[in-house]
């Protein structure tokens, strides 16, 4: 079966169309079949999309994005300053990137 890529959009619509058969007394099974969607699907994005209107979808999703931007910005950063405290305190042994990053996740 090949997989979809449901856009932010689709999912809210089809999570709100899902609301409206399921008040109208369709049981999920069918209202995923109807969807062409699989249940876990289903469970899934109303567990993250619930009640979400779409620019709410919209907003969460580019926060997620800048958050990871973020987070890899840290991580670069905290780095640099743990090579820059090594060079600072004159270690005699040259440490290797990979050993750097090793006690940057380890103090972390």
């Amino acid at each position: 079966m090949n997989r979809k890529r449901y856009t932010d959009e689709k999912i809210v619509a089809l999570l709100h169309q899902a609301e409206v058969e399921l008040t109208q007394g369709k049981r999920v099974d069918e209202i995923c079949r109807s969807l062409e969607i699989s249940s876990q699907s289903y469970y899934r994005w109303r567990s993250e999309y619930g009640g979400l209107k779409l620019e709410q979808a919209r907003r969460m999703k580019d926060l997620e994005r800048e958050n990871g931007q973020l987070k890899r910005a840290l991580a670069e950063l905290t780095l640099d300053k743990q090579i820059l405290k090594e060079a600072l305190e004159g270690n005699s042994k040259p440490r290797t990137l990979g050993s750097v990053c090793r006690a940057v996740a380890a103090k972390a």
